[in-house]
């Protein structure tokens, strides 16, 4: 098929199958959304930065829902939605009206032809999307021209891994020709239920949400267009549309300092790899990671970065992130807490802390820097490195 055919098939895909399904209220996960948590998100992004709550967002590929949550989250932010369906954008317009979003604004345009809204973003979101365009490059380019010369691309892709029992009913279901309508999404729902419990997709079965409606069945197993990224290919995505890999929403699995294999006999070897080596080692031993979510910037500009290496450590303010929890019970032996982010999937991502680590992050509120907290020690500074690389804190590196 060209290119073309694919894109028309991708709209008329989710005009047929909004996704995410629609909600149609937003007023829970505003109240979600305090100054704590809008502070942690942007220096996320953004920390070398003093903190500023109304940069100009694009979410590229908004679907119903997606541009009014971030309008909600930043309410002194301009954000603008991009999406191909008329029926999921009607869905995001009745949200907007609802909830009087005027920071919010809505268009039918394809990802491809983003310079057609003639300005620049401080921040792009781009999540689950670029995988279902027909020219993944183009879309990216496109996206990396709008991008403003200091902004942040968040973008997420499918990891292929993790998802190779969908990759394989979906190939059932186009020799079965099972279409996207009702009464077969329906059938394919029934038919699930025979799974074998160790068939590869199983796993997600049980615990992926895509799976636990028609929608995210159909945008799952019956999409036109899908494909994913390792860890190599998605860095030479980035190459060609001259991006720069900043780092991962989510780090810690990526790294070898954290979970199992700090302890493992490869440790050593892993760790002496380059950045890139060693995140496409991991990927291959982790082995179900279905998702990869990064931060990119434009190729020529100062990525920012946080370096415990240096000298401007003891300045750093670290900002606990709010899916971070203590844990005081069943506790390993000589822990005073385990430190855990609820968002990671892998079950060895805890990290065991002493009494005086335990009251050093207590202690973190966002304003007062390490050194205020702990001193200068080099326990500080290895302490709260391992909380960053464990995704435990952000870190308000601007001095300000």
């Amino acid at each position: 098929m060209t290119l073309d055919n694919i894109a028309r098939q991708v709209a008329a895909f989710y005009e047929a199958h909004p996704y995410p399904p629609p909600v149609d209220d937003l007023e829970a996960y505003g109240r979600s959304w305090d100054d704590a948590r809008r502070r942690a998100d942007a220096h996320l992004f953004y920390p070398a930065e003093p903190y500023r709550d109304d940069r100009t967002v694009l979410v590229a590929g908004c679907g119903t829902s997606q541009a009014a949550h971030y309008a909600v989250r930043w309410p002194h932010a301009r954000v603008v939605g991009i999406d191909v369906s008329d029926g999921s954008l009607d869905f995001a317009e009745g949200l907007k009206r609802k909830h009087g979003l005027a920071n919010l604004e809505l268009r039918n345009l394809p990802i491809e032809r983003a310079a057609e809204l003639g300005e620049s973003f401080d921040h792009i979101v781009c999540t689950g999307v670029l995988h279902h365009l027909p020219d993944p490059d183009l879309g990216l380019r496109a996206l990396r021209e709008v991008l403003a010369p200091e902004g942040a691309l968040h973008l997420m892709v499918y990891a292929p891994y993790g998802r190779a029992g969908v990759y394989m009913l979906q190939d059932y279901c186009r020799r079965l020709g099972v279409r996207a309508t009702a009464p077969e999404i329906d059938a394919l729902l029934a038919s699930l239920k025979a799974l074998p419990t160790d068939h590869p997709l199983a796993g997600l079965l049980r615990h992926a949400p895509d799976f636990a409606d028609r929608a995210g069945v159909a945008d799952a197993l019956l999409n036109p267009q899908d494909r994913a990224y390792s860890v190599p290919q998605l860095f030479e995505l980035l190459k060609s549309a001259d991006l720069t890999f900043g780092r991962w929403v989510r780090q810690a699995p990526y790294l070898p300092w954290c979970g199992g294999l700090a302890a493992m006999p490869h440790h050593a070897r892993l760790a002496a790899l380059p950045p890139q080596d060693h995140y496409a080692a991991i990927e291959l031993f982790r082995g179900t990671m279905v998702r990869h979510a990064m931060i990119a910037w434009r190729n020529g500009v100062a990525v920012p970065v946080v370096d415990f290496d240096g000298d401007e450590w003891p300045r750093y303010r670290p900002i606990r992130l709010p899916e971070t929890r203590v844990i005081r019970e069943r506790l390993p032996h000589g822990a005073a807490a385990v430190a855990v982010n609820r968002n990671h999937t892998f079950t060895d991502l805890y990290l065991p802390i002493d009494a005086a680590q335990l009251r050093w992050l207590e202690a973190v509120d966002g304003d007062q820097t390490v050194a205020q907290i702990a001193g200068g020690r080099d326990a500080a500074r290895a302490f709260f490195e391992q909380l960053w690389r464990w995704d435990q804190i952000v870190i308000n590196a601007s001095l300000s």
